[in-house]
């Protein structure tokens, strides 16, 4: 697994992350979705780093073997804007300081922020399965929350979900080495077993529902963009469709008339099902708008 590719820790802004990079050319971010790891792109990394980019592939704080900072109130050390402060850390401390991003799920919302807050840093942005967090609560219904009733289970703290989670973390969180690849699948079960990374990871959801919510109606109030060419791609055996009609509709009024994308016909973890397809369609998004190197 990441074959060629460095295994190591380094700092964040207010973090130290586990990291796989490699390769050499216009360099790349990868973040991966809850509950996974890094791991999840063992199947992209190589096809990049084959095709000429630099991949760099963090475990999200908390996440993984990510160190796992303490928690307030607000859940500040879990918002997205906390943890885009991490990456852009990282990706100057090896040396990158403009970059693609491509984001999964949780590590979407981490995506969006750190094109938000670091225009300077990102040169484009490609998202999966995700529109923004203020715009899915905003949105939200009885469909919304059929389907996602998750997103409430976790991030509420009158009866913490860790204890539920805990007794059985392999029944809650589920997913099998067939499917995942059994290197990624054995870096996955350790991380949903231990009890902080299970925390960290609810943490994450704590944020979503309060400050990142917050974060992101205040960049909508106030009018603000994502200042960079913008990709959202779906899983055709996942929900968006049926939650919110035109994707990229939702996205228009946070991208303008630099967003493009659509489905790539996969399950909800696209790296792990359809790696070719997905580095097909994020090399034609960045042949229109190629991520600088260095």
């Amino acid at each position: 697994m990441f074959e060629g590719f460095t295994l190591t820790m380094r700092e964040g802004e207010g973090a130290r992350l586990r990291v796989r990079h490699g390769g050499a050319g216009p360099a790349v971010l990868l973040l991966h979705g809850h509950p996974r790891t890094h791991a999840t792109w063992h199947r992209v990394a190589p096809l990049l780093t084959a095709a000429g980019y630099s991949v760099v592939c963090p475990d999200l704080r908390g996440y993984g073997q990510s160190s796992k900072p303490a928690t307030d109130a607000e859940h500040r050390p879990y918002s997205k804007r906390a943890m885009a402060g991490d990456c852009v850390a990282l990706m100057r401390g090896l040396g990158h300081h403009r970059f693609a991003v491509v984001g999964h799920d949780r590590g979407a919302y981490v995506a969006t922020r750190l094109a938000l807050d670091h225009p300077e840093a990102v040169r484009c942005l490609t998202v999966l399965d995700a529109v923004p967090i203020g715009e899915a609560l905003r949105r939200c219904d009885a469909r919304f929350a059929a389907s996602w009733w998750h997103w409430f289970f976790l991030g509420q703290t009158d009866k913490p979900a860790e204890r539920v989670i805990n007794a059985d973390p392999g029944a809650w969180y589920r997913g099998a080495p067939e499917e995942m690849g059994a290197e990624a699948y054995e870096d996955y079960h350790r991380a949903i077993h231990d009890p902080g990374t299970v925390h960290a990871m609810c943490e994450d959801y704590r944020a979503g529902l309060g400050i990142d919510r917050a974060h992101d109606d205040a960049d909508r109030l106030g009018g603000r963009r994502i200042d960079c060419p913008v990709q959202v791609l779906w899983a055709t055996r996942d929900d968006m469709i049926d939650l919110y009609g035109d994707v990229l509709a939702v996205w228009r009024d946070w991208a303008g008339d630099r967003l493009v994308g659509g489905p790539i016909e996969s399950g909800h973890h696209i790296a792990e099902e359809a790696p070719g397809e997905l580095v097909t369609a994020l090399r034609d998004f960045w042949s229109g708008s190629p991520p600088a190197a260095g």
